[in-house]
């Protein structure tokens, strides 16, 4: 991991830049603060090390450790905690669009303590937030208790008094203070930053921290306990184990060195704190919600002023203005929004996904680039045995064999590598070679040689047609097994196709260039020698590991999931760029990047990202599909970068590197075997690794956005169209067009109906790309398709006014009735024109819970005249002569709708 510079901070992103700018300085200035620090402590003796801390190898005494949780605090780190229920309802209603609503409710209520209009506005408020609060306040529920699956203890060394003697004993994670000696184990999570003192075949996996695939091993120093060599990044340390990290192999005496903030992991995590940035959904709303209002705010005057002039009565008019602002308001769009998106979470639960934050659903809908890193989310995270190799390359099964025999018969911990080499192995073959061999000696791994060898003896009374060989004679055979430049220089002969040549220097050149081919594949490979001893003895030391024969290699990776390739295929083909951010090495990730399906080119690393200023890297993240050796820090200026380019970003990860990323990006995607630092931050948790899921929940999202658009769509050009029919009814009309209460009432049954438009289904031609918010597109259709039902307003005014005889006060009841029906069913009916760019009924159907409400809103509007209620609402029973010019109305009003329609999606290429 590379170390940066505080001046390359990260690029402009949305919201408000210059607070993120300097946020990422203090980061980046604060981890390199730290991690120059830890660079230090590494190249100490362990001695000054404890002397510095006030500690010994014995454990702190129960008054040291009371004294520094005073001094130092409790060990935890800076965190996203779940908000409190009050607060997660508080947030439900922050909405521009909710306090519109508020606005007109109380103005309507300071006008009319009983007007109706009050209760249905304060209705509509509370249902949409109290929907979103209860979806959200529950998922949070559900990712607290993930939590609570993690063990939290760990074991120290600790004396009752300064004479006691030491005692090891388990204690909460945060309650580790720095002094501490620290136990660890195989499988143990590093509870802080620890400056090892002592180690057995330690080896430590740093993929949460790092994004680093495989195991690394860690001793106390290289010689003499004199520290390590000179390094300016603490994971590269070799006596370094940094919280986060856990151990897969081996054991361990350690020193903590740093708890909390000030740990190399706590330096990172200040960015998880404090407001969340800006997303791609947050910022559609806001102007989606300031275009509908500025709309409002232009035609409420005038409506207002066209109204008191006319008619004289300026009371009326406010009053009537007061009810065109509520026509003019989509105002079941917050409740609307929120059971979209609750249904959403509500589908995806079904598929083992738990949607923390509701806003997330429509930004994976939206998002056109996916980050991601690669162990644990594209790969499987373990290590697999993929290749068994002779001196030239091609596959051979001794090779297999002989690495058996080193693994199997070694006593100490087996490391992953050993683990996946004795998996290769089938049961029976296991049997066999416990028959034929037994174990003389063992010299066992450590730091400095980076190998480990065992002296088998070849067991002479069986059958010697044997494992290996076919000499019965009985004798010891050593099998060595480690890095390659170590066990290569160790050796004189090489196996040439089951002939035993001298190592020469061309033929020592030949075989490390075939190690080295395969490094470049990303494999990590391990060479394989063997020996038979001259005179068999009951001991051997490491001056017996000489003059062997090279056998071959042992190829070693972190495979791709099964399903990887398949899942990044059905997200390339719903239009999403996969671009892989990680901390390995190029080669591996290149490697895996090969296999599950995505073409590399160019990889950047993260020194590269260093060198880079805002707008270049901009440019370079744009074109480049392979991020490696990159940090946390880098991994979220990327991130940046591209949302910044205008495209909505996703991240999925599962480390402690990725929890920085997780929170940047407009949906943050996790697993629950993830750290607890990327669960909190991510919007998104997957309860099961399969990656199908991802693009299921891309295609709900997709829906889940078509049809909050498809509301908006329909009712802010609906009601812009009515609005614009009063304008030109109370410039002529002696009379208002339609009452107040009618306006209310037409709209509430016109949005109840709307309330289905969550089940409705999206055409398949929708769901193929990502979809945005465009506030500049839903104007553009407002004034569009909105005054088409003006054209038929105008003549259902003229049908009234002549054929009815409706051009009067006294008949003004009549003329009212007969523009309240056609007004709500042509809005209702128009549901469908809007819902698909196809020619609906015929090649688009809509859903069956919005055809039932369709039929019932229409029901409602035909009843209502003829109604018990009509006298109290102001309505006329309408003659039967009526109905066909409303007939003929409607017809000419779809056909009209649909040939705009074309025109439209040929004119822009868009429709919903």
């Amino acid at each position: 991991m590379t170390m940066l510079t505080p001046e390359k901070i990260a690029p402009p992103g949305r919201g408000t830049p210059g607070r993120r700018e300097r946020k990422a300085a203090e980061l980046e200035a604060r981890t390199r603060a730290v991690g120059a620090r830890l660079a230090a402590l590494s190249a100490h003796p362990a001695a000054r090390v404890l002397k510095e801390l006030d500690a010994d190898r014995t454990g702190l005494g129960h008054a040291d450790v009371l004294e520094r949780q005073e001094r130092f605090g409790p060990n935890v780190v800076a965190h996203e905690r779940t908000p409190s229920w009050p607060a997660q309802l508080a947030r439900a209603y922050a909405n521009p669009f909710i306090a519109v609503l508020v606005f007109l409710a109380a103005v309507m209520y300071w006008q009319d303590p009983a007007d109706p209009g009050v209760v249905i506005l304060s209705v509509m408020v509370g249902v949409s937030g109290l929907l979103r609060f209860w979806q959200e306040y529950r998922s949070g529920r559900a990712a607290d208790a993930l939590k609570k699956l993690v063990t939290t203890t760990t074991a120290v060394q600790r004396r009752a008094g300064r004479a006691a003697q030491p005692t090891a004993v388990e204690v909460p994670m945060d309650q580790v203070v720095p002094g501490d000696i620290v136990k660890l184990a195989a499988g143990d999570l590093i509870p802080a930053d620890l400056r090892i003192i002592s180690a057995k075949d330690l080896m430590v996996s740093q993929a949460a921290l790092s994004g680093e695939s495989l195991p690394v091993a860690k001793a106390d120093t290289r010689t003499n306990d004199q520290g390590q060599h000179a390094t300016s990044d603490p994971v590269d340390a070799d006596n370094l184990c940094l919280m986060g990290t856990s151990v897969t192999s081996g054991t361990a005496t350690g020193v903590v060195v740093a708890t909390g903030a000030d740990t190399y992991f706590g330096s990172m995590a200040g960015s998880l704190a404090g407001e969340r940035p800006q997303t791609n959904f947050d910022n559609g709303v806001r102007k989606v919600s300031f275009l509908l209002i500025r709309f409002m705010l232009v035609m409420v005057p005038v409506v207002f002023a066209i109204n008191g002039v006319t008619k004289g009565d300026w009371n009326e008019a406010f009053l009537f203005a007061v009810a065109v602002a509520v026509g003019l308001t989509p105002e079941m769009l917050p409740m609307v929004v929120s059971a979209n998106l609750a249904r959403g979470a509500v589908a995806m639960s079904k598929r083992k996904v738990v949607v923390k934050r509701l806003n997330a659903i429509q930004n994976l809908g939206a998002m056109d680039v996916l980050c991601t890193d690669k162990t644990g989310t594209l790969t499987e995270d373990r290590i697999v045995l993929d290749r068994y190799l002779d001196v030239h390359g091609d596959d051979d099964n001794e090779v297999l064999e002989y690495g058996y025999l080193n693994a199997h018969f070694q006593t100490g911990l087996k490391n992953l590598m050993d683990q996946a080499v004795i998996d290769r192995v089938n049961e029976a073959e296991e049997v066999v070679v416990d028959a034929r061999f037994s174990l003389v000696d063992e010299i066992p791994f450590d730091f400095a040689r980076r190998r480990m060898s065992v002296v088998l003896n070849r067991n002479s009374f069986l059958d010697p047609d044997s494992l290996i060989g076919t000499n019965a004679r009985p004798e010891h055979v050593m099998v060595t097994k480690g890095a390659v430049e170590e066990v290569l220089g160790l050796c004189t002969h090489m196996m040439d196709r089951g002939e035993r040549v001298a190592l020469t220097d061309q033929l020592r050149w030949h075989v490390t260039r075939i190690a080295e081919k395969n490094n470049r594949e990303g494999l990590r490979v391990l060479a394989v020698a063997t020996r038979t001893l001259p005179e068999p003895r009951d001991t051997y030391t490491v001056a017996d590991e000489a003059e062997l024969t090279l056998i071959g290699y042992l190829a070693f990776l972190d495979p791709p999931k099964a399903d990887a390739a398949d899942a990044l295929r059905g997200l390339a083909d719903k239009g999403i760029a996969v671009k892989v951010v990680t901390g390995d090495n190029e080669l591996v990730a290149a490697r895996v990047c090969a296999e599950v399906g995505l073409e590399v080119g160019e990889v950047v690393t993260g020194s590269v990202i260093d060198t880079l200023d805002d707008l270049e890297l901009r440019e370079l993240a744009v074109r480049t599909t392979l991020f490696a050796k990159v940090n946390p820090v880098q991994k979220a200026r990327v991130v940046r970068a591209l949302q910044a380019e205008g495209h909505t970003v996703g991240f999925l990860g599962d480390g402690i590197n990725d929890a920085a990323a997780l929170r940047d990006a407009d949906v943050g995607i996790s697993v629950d075997t993830a750290v607890d630092i990327a669960k909190e931050s991510a919007d998104i948790i997957l309860l099961e690794k399969d990656l199908t899921v991802l693009e299921q929940g891309v295609v709900q999202g997709r829906t889940t956005f078509g049809n909050t658009i498809k509301y908006i769509k329909m009712t802010a050009s609906s009601n812009f169209g009515n609005v614009f029919s009063v304008l030109v009814a109370s410039a002529f009309i002696p009379f208002q067009p339609m009452l107040a209460i009618h306006l209310l009432v037409q709209n509430l049954v016109y949005d109840i109906a709307q309330l289905a438009t969550p089940w409705d289904r999206m055409d398949e031609e929708y769901l193929r790309k990502p979809r945005n918010w465009d506030a500049k597109g839903i104007g553009r259709f407002m004034v569009t398709i909105g005054p088409i039902s003006s054209v038929f307003d105008i003549t259902t005014f003229l049908v009234m006014w002549n054929v009815f005889g409706a051009d009067s006060e006294a008949h003004q009841s009549l003329f009212q009735s007969g523009w309240f029906v056609e007004g709500l069913l042509s809005q209702t009916l128009i549901v469908h024109m809007i819902r698909t760019r196809k020619i609906p009924f015929i090649q688009s159907r809509a859903s069956w819970p919005v055809m039932v409400t369709t039929v019932l809103a229409v029901a409602t509007g035909l009843f209502l005249p003829f109604s018990p209620l009509a006298d109290s609402l102001g309505f006329t029973a309408l003659p039967m002569s009526y109905f066909p010019y409303l007939f003929g109305t409607l017809l000419a009003y779809c056909a009209l709708t649909q040939l705009v329609k074309t025109w439209y999606i040929r004119k822009f290429n868009t429709w919903l």
